[in-house]
């Protein structure tokens, strides 16, 4: 069992992104049961006073940084905030977790206003993604949310998805601490009225 947890601690530390249990249960001839209970208790190894930590999503494994030391390691990695996310970005992938799939019109027909400039920046920062096609005329793009959201908002899968409000109010604590400031740093919330101008020049540059 030790060289089992040695194997996949390796795996994972290797792999970087997430690593499927079936394709790790497949590969090393054991069961996807044996790999999750591998797992487990790995993430008593891992557990929240760590710098490092295990998260299990969509049947997925992979190794990810202790949010509760997220400024540090921004401060020595990431020192100048090249991303942020608008309240806007935010309204709007709230939309489409719930909606899925769902084209720009019908999006914008729930929040009564454009959102070119949110969708832009959630595919940015990899949150949403392009599904397909709806089969009405102009076969507008549909959009749904990716991997990377279930990672950050801490869900297995889109059946875990809170009510909207929930996630709304999970949105507010993810992205700001008591002091204003994003425990995130790629993912810091812009004042409103600084939005606002990000936007208005998007639209501007972009038509």
């Amino acid at each position: 069992m030790q060289n089992l947890q040695n194997i996949i601690e390796g795996i994972l530390f290797v792999a970087g992104a997430g690593v499927s249990v079936d394709d790790i249960a497949t590969k090393l001839e054991i069961s996807p049961e044996e790999v999750l209970q591998t797992v487990h208790d790995l993430k008593q190894k891992y557990d929240e006073t760590s710098g490092i930590q295990i998260i299990t999503y969509k049947n997925k494994v992979q190794f990810c940084t202790n949010p509760d030391y997220a400024d540090a390691i921004s401060l020595v990695l990431n020192p100048i905030k090249e991303r942020a996310l608008t309240k806007t970005a935010l309204e709007t992938v709230a939309i489409i977790a719930y909606q899925q799939p769902i084209t720009r019109l019908e999006i914008e027909n729930i929040r009564g206003v454009g959102s070119d400039y949110a969708i832009q920046l959630l595919l940015t920062h990899n949150l949403i993604e392009v599904v397909g096609r709806k089969d009405v005329v102009g076969k507008p793009l549909l959009f749904g949310t990716t991997d990377e959201f279930l990672k950050r908002f801490e869900l297995q899968s889109l059946s875990d998805l809170p009510k909207y409000e929930e996630l709304l109010e999970q949105i507010k604590i993810l992205n700001t601490n008591t002091d204003g400031e994003s425990i995130y740093n790629e993912f810091e919330v812009v004042p409103l009225d600084e939005a606002d101008e990000i936007e208005a020049e998007y639209l501007k540059q972009n038509g």
